[in-house]
């Protein structure tokens, strides 16, 4: 049983029929990843999904709706994740940028792209959000509520 979650943020960005993508070294192995990571205290959950579509792919996105709320537990932790998914559309790229450690480059798949590389997937998160975001699953930023006070948040 897990003994606690991480709670991760996650952007499903999608251009031209194609979706962003990282590409990240986990335990020797290159796997396949949406711009994801994990919640900051002092941002609010949208603001760490930009973060961190920023800082591994290069990528400003503006989030646009709440894909959905995801939790997995891998057999092989003592924990899980819960990841908030939100659907953003590309705005800025920066190719100059370095990306974060671990993050060997960001592509753009298509979704039977993704689908034939199932076996590198870093999870099932991966590709249930593109399917999700394919399916029309949306659901608006209101939902969530962000009730810190500012002075308590990251500048």
């Amino acid at each position: 049983m897990a003994s606690a979650h991480h709670i991760t943020v996650a952007c499903v960005v999608e251009r031209d029929g194609r979706f962003l993508f990282v590409e990240e070294q986990v335990n020797d192995h290159l796997v396949l990843n949406q711009p994801s990571g994990h919640w900051e205290p002092g941002e609010t959950l949208i603001e760490g999904a930009v973060r961190e579509a920023l800082e591994e792919t290069g990528w400003e996105v503006r989030p646009t709706a709440l894909l959905g709320v995801y939790e997995y537990e891998p057999p092989e932790l003592g924990y899980g994740f819960l990841r908030f998914a939100f659907l953003a559309d590309p705005v800025l790229h920066h190719p100059e940028r370095p990306l974060d450690d671990g993050i060997a480059r960001a592509l753009w798949l298509t979704p039977d792209e993704l689908r034939a590389a199932l076996a590198r997937h870093r999870s099932p998160m991966v590709l249930r959000g593109v399917e999700d975001a394919l399916a029309g699953q949306r659901f608006p930023l209101s939902l969530l509520a962000h009730l810190s006070p500012p002075l308590l948040r990251k500048p």
